[in-house]
């Protein structure tokens, strides 16, 4: 069996809302799984993600493959990079005081840079008023003579 770390759609239509779940890859998309290792929500400004890091980097041990997104997600979360040190102390390249303090290096600098993101504050989304872009195409404009 080949596990995938991948999203379940759940949520109404044009309101996606996913969870993170482990499942086979032969399994469908919304169909059964494993276990949920969290949420994502990308309809919020900024997208809000719930994941328990433990599970999914125990899951990627285990040989699961994340999709493309997801891997994306793990990558936001660190999760991909407390693989990578994990990968580096089992192979006695780093010690795992090294790893620690990278890894508490990393988390410090991202909740940083996403402080900095916040403050500096996405606009937020304008809905097109359709009715007064149809009156402004319907109206011609006056010929030039």
């Amino acid at each position: 069996m080949s596990a995938k770390i991948r999203l379940q759609r759940m949520g109404r239509k044009k309101a996606p809302f996913y969870h993170i779940v482990i499942a086979d890859s032969r399994s469908p998309r919304d169909g059964r799984f494993i276990e949920k290792i969290g949420t994502y929500n990308p309809t919020t400004i900024p997208a809000s993600i719930d994941l328990n890091g433990d599970k999914a980097l125990d899951w990627l041990h285990k040989g699961a493959q994340p999709t493309d997104t997801v891997r994306r997600i793990l990558s936001y979360k660190g999760v991909m990079f407390r693989k990578h040190l994990a990968r580096g102390v089992r192979k006695n390249v780093i010690s795992q005081d090294a790893a620690d303090a990278k890894w508490a290096a990393w988390e410090e600098s991202h909740k940083n840079a996403v402080l900095d993101a916040i403050k500096k504050g996405k606009p937020a989304r304008k809905k097109k008023n359709k009715k007064s872009e149809g009156k402004a195409e319907a109206a011609p404009a006056p010929a030039a003579e």
